[in-house]
């Protein structure tokens, strides 16, 4: 596989079964090979993407000291802004060459999940801000319910298997600024070499080079969407519930050739994440003898806790 599948939600939500089937096995067996698909058909419009990357563009040029108001110690970088440089990659030392803002969920009629989660945090300097971010939150969440319908018949479980669990689920949307670079870096890439925690993620703003993702021949493929796509990738929670039939890809950001260093770059991705409860044991109908149990029982929460600690974000 050498490039990115790309597919069509709309065929999904049409009332053509032989549409809706199409769409199951095309995005079904891009997960299979190659873990990432180019989708469009989604629930985001051209008007609230624009407003979207102007208050990201405005954020991320207020002056670092007003940044820096919004990073929240003691919540592993859960909400709020997190600096340039603090997250590494799983068995990286360097510091990526990024800084990012965390959306999280808005719970609905959970108050022990209004609890469990940390705060949106507001910023005072752009009043449209918050609420242009929550609306994209929601557009995304939406359409990755759609996808995990897809996935769930894919799999040979009821439709709306996950629905159960992503409601008020621990999902992130996560603008990211790479700002210029302005020396050689010294072993540092945009993101490094890394595999994503979550369910599926969905990214906004892959449409120039950058992202690169790994086959199964070890080749980087570079994972280019149109400008009404989103890229949507398997994460490693859903890779262990399906034993690895669902492949979580390995997948990076690299720097730009030296003509483009004075350039920033921008991108979104919403992290979905199911309730902390969500067992992620191996799926039965997964397991044969070809296929035996790759992975241990246990829960997304803990799962999730385990991966922050590896990223050094939480101690």
């Amino acid at each position: 596989m050498t490039r990115i599948p790309s597919v069509d939600l709309q065929d999904f939500l049409s009332e053509d079964v032989e549409r809706k089937q199409k769409f199951i096995n095309e995005i079904g067996n891009a997960y299979e090979t190659i873990g990432f698909v180019a989708l469009k058909g989604h629930f985001l419009d051209d008007t609230l993407v624009e407003n979207l990357y102007s208050q990201i563009k405005e954020f991320f040029d207020l002056p670092v000291d007003v940044k820096q108001k919004y990073e929240i110690p003691g919540i592993g970088g859960q909400r709020g802004y997190v600096s340039f440089g603090k997250e590494s990659a799983k068995g990286k030392k360097e510091g990526d060459l990024k800084e990012f803002w965390h959306f999280g969920q808005y719970v609905e009629n959970n108050s022990k999940l209004e609890n469990e989660y940390p705060a949106n945090v507001i910023v005072d300097e752009l009043p449209e801000f918050n609420e242009v971010g929550k609306q994209t939150y929601k557009m995304l969440e939406k359409t990755a319910k759609y996808v995990l319908r897809a996935l769930a018949l894919f799999l040979d479980l009821d439709e709306e298997y996950f629905d159960q669990y992503i409601l008020n689920g621990n999902s992130i949307l996560r603008p990211i600024h790479y700002p210029p670079i302005k020396e050689e870096p010294k072993g540092a890439v945009r993101a490094a070499a890394h595999g994503d925690i979550n369910l599926i993620t969905l990214l906004m703003g892959a449409h120039g080079k950058g992202l690169q993702v790994q086959n199964h021949d070890g080749e980087w493929v570079d994972a280019i969407a149109q400008p009404d796509e989103l890229m949507i990738n398997v994460g490693d929670m859903l890779s262990r519930h399906s034993n690895n039939k669902l492949k979580s890809t390995i997948h990076r950001v690299v720097n730009p050739p030296k003509e483009l260093w004075g350039t920033s770059r921008y991108s979104i991705p919403f992290f979905m994440h199911p309730i902390s409860e969500m067992k992620l044991d191996v799926l039965e109908n997964c397991i044969d003898a070809k296929n035996p149990k790759q992975f241990e029982d246990i829960t997304a929460g803990e799962f999730l806790n385990e991966r922050l600690r590896e990223l050094g974000l939480i101690k």
